[in-house]
C-alpha cells in the first residue's frame, strides 16, 4: 500500500473549503476558497506545496486568472522568482491588450491580458483557484499561446473532476495539478 505525503495536508485544505448550495444559480454547489485564504496555516500551505512543486521548473511568468488566481499565482510567482501577469475580465487592463471570449458553467466571459506581458518562448505556468468545467483555464492557456508562450502546467487548489474540466485542459495539450479534488459540483 503506497503512502501519500499530501494526504494529511490535503484532508486540512478540504476541510477549509466552503461549499454553498444554489451559488450562482440553482442547481450548482459553489465550492468558495476564501476560507482557505483567512486560515494563516492553510493559506501558507497551500502556496508552500505548490513551490515544492514549481521551484526549480524554469517557470519564468504565472498568468494568474482573474480573481482568487490572483492570489496564488502572485504569491507562487514571488516564491519561484517568476513574474506574476494577470489575466483580466474585459476593460480592466489599461493598456493594449488581447483577448479571449469562452463559456462558463453557467454563462459567458472573455479573459485579456496585455500585449507585452508574455513574451515568445516564455515558460508559464497559469494559476486559478477551482477548475470546473475547464472554460476559463482553457482561455487561460489560449491568451498565452497567443502571445507566443509556453505552458508549462495549469494548477488549482481545487478540481472537481466530475465536470471534467481537467480533462478538457490535458485533451489540448496541457498538464494539470490540483491540491484537492471534491466530487459533484
Amino acid at each position: 500500500m503506497s503512502h501519500d505525503p499530501l494526504a494529511a495536508p490535503r484532508a486540512y485544505l478540504a476541510s477549509l473549503v466552503r461549499s454553498i448550495p444554489d451559488h450562482p444559480k440553482p442547481g450548482i454547489l459553489f465550492r468558495d476558497v476564501t476560507t482557505v485564504l483567512k486560515d494563516p496555516r492553510g493559506f501558507r500551505l497551500t502556496i508552500d506545496l505548490l513551490v515544492q512543486r514549481y521551484v526549480g521548473a524554469g517557470i519564468q511568468k504565472v498568468v494568474g486568472i482573474e480573481a482568487r488566481g490572483f492570489v496564488f499565482g502572485a504569491a507562487l510567482a514571488h516564491q519561484i522568482g517568476a513574474g506574476f501577469v494577470p489575466a483580466r475580465k474585459p476593460g480592466k487592463l489599461p493598456g493594449p491588450r488581447f483577448g479571449v471570449d469562452y463559456a462558463l458553467e453557467y454563462g459567458t466571459d472573455r479573459l485579456e491580458m496585455h500585449d507585452d506581458a508574455i513574451e515568445a518562448g516564455d515558460r508559464v505556468l497559469v494559476a486559478d483557484d477551482l477548475i470546473a468545467t475547464g472554460g476559463t483555464a482553457l482561455a487561460g492557456v489560449e491568451l498565452v499561446r497567443r502571445a507566443g508562450g509556453v505552458v508549462v502546467e495549469a494548477c488549482f487548489l481545487v478540481d472537481l473532476p466530475e465536470l471534467g474540466g481537467a480533462k478538457r485542459v490535458e485533451a489540448a495539450g496541457v498538464k494539470t495539478f490540483s491540491l484537492i479534488d471534491f466530487e459533484g459540483h
